[in-house]
């Protein structure tokens, strides 16, 4: 069993092996697999970066990032989570660090294949714990405060941060003095057409027929929607993702812990709200938000 005290041990399967109780032999497979599948991820690099070079994204504030990695990266989660990759992938070619997500605690009951995945990504499950061995180690990471509520977003959410009254991703950089990065993506809620509402006749069915089988009543439902033609094949879209300046989250003399926590989370938050409106109307005016080969040249581009 990884000794989690070591950051670089602190993996989705060092967290699963607690409670898992597998076979050894079995866990021997999986370490390896896990280290194939970090190898196939770090030796096929350029077809990612060919992708996103095909995909054109506007990013802009990569110079907010410390070229040392200590920052949390703070973002709004998107239905399709076409902001992972974009996110991970933009910090890791600038900074030259992987990047660690905080993953929904779900994922951490991931074996087998999916959950060496998340382990060769260098995903954990986003625990107060967790986060606090990641930023002792001096690690970028990631969070999306929303989770899945802002995933399972209906037609009437769309570019609205949904965090409900989740602060703890402010305490733990304010414990750690750790800088906060502003992280906004715009885009990803067009790759499908969302048909329903938050609360609509869809959404109040699901949980009917979930509390009548004994699930929770706190379960998110994911929207009905529909891609191309009807498929679940998203509609092209570019994406345009903003690092803002970092929000620095050291504790003034003379000011409560709570009180500072409190507005370190509402300047992330306003921080995020307004790149939201400026991101959405870059988009309106540009030709290639739809991907559009022949706009390509004229597409907007960071100044």
């Amino acid at each position: 069993m990884r000794d989690l005290r070591d950051p670089a041990g602190l993996t989705m399967l060092a967290l699963m092996q607690d409670c898992a109780h597998e076979e050894h032999g079995a866990e021997e497979r999986s370490g390896g697999r896990v280290e194939w599948l970090k190898g196939q991820f770090a030796e096929y690099q350029f077809v990612a970066d060919f992708v996103q070079a095909l995909r054109k994204p506007y990013v802009e504030g990569l110079e907010n990032l410390s070229p040392d990695g200590r920052f949390l990266l703070v973002a709004n989660h998107v239905l399709s989570g076409s902001d992972v990759p974009l996110i991970m992938h933009e910090v890791s070619r600038h900074v030259g660090k992987p990047v660690r997500p905080l993953a929904h605690w779900a994922f951490g009951q991931f074996k087998g294949f999916f959950g060496d995945m998340f382990q060769a990504m260098g995903a954990v499950v986003g625990s107060p714990e967790n986060a606090d061995k990641l930023m002792a180690a001096n690690e970028p990471v990631l969070v999306f405060p929303g989770g899945a509520r802002e995933i399972a977003r209906g037609k009437d959410q769309l570019h609205q941060l949904d965090w409900g009254e989740r602060k703890g991703f402010a305490r733990v950089a304010v414990k750690h003095k750790y800088p906060i990065i502003p992280t906004t993506v715009v885009g990803a809620d067009y790759e499908y057409r969302v048909l329903t509402t938050r609360d609509g006749a869809w959404s109040r069915a699901v949980r009917a027929v979930n509390k009548a089988l004994g699930g929770g009543e706190a379960v998110e439902v994911p929207p009905l929607m529909r891609g191309v033609a009807g498929t679940s094949i998203r509609y092209p879209q570019r994406l345009y993702l903003r690092f803002s300046p970092p929000i620095e989250t050291a504790k003034p003399a003379r000011t409560s812990v709570d009180a500072w926590v409190d507005s370190v989370r509402e300047a992330t938050k306003a921080a995020i709200e307004s790149s939201f409106a400026e991101l959405l109307a870059l988009r309106g005016r540009d030709p290639f938000r739809n991907l559009a080969p022949w706009a390509r040249q004229r597409a907007a581009m960071p100044a």
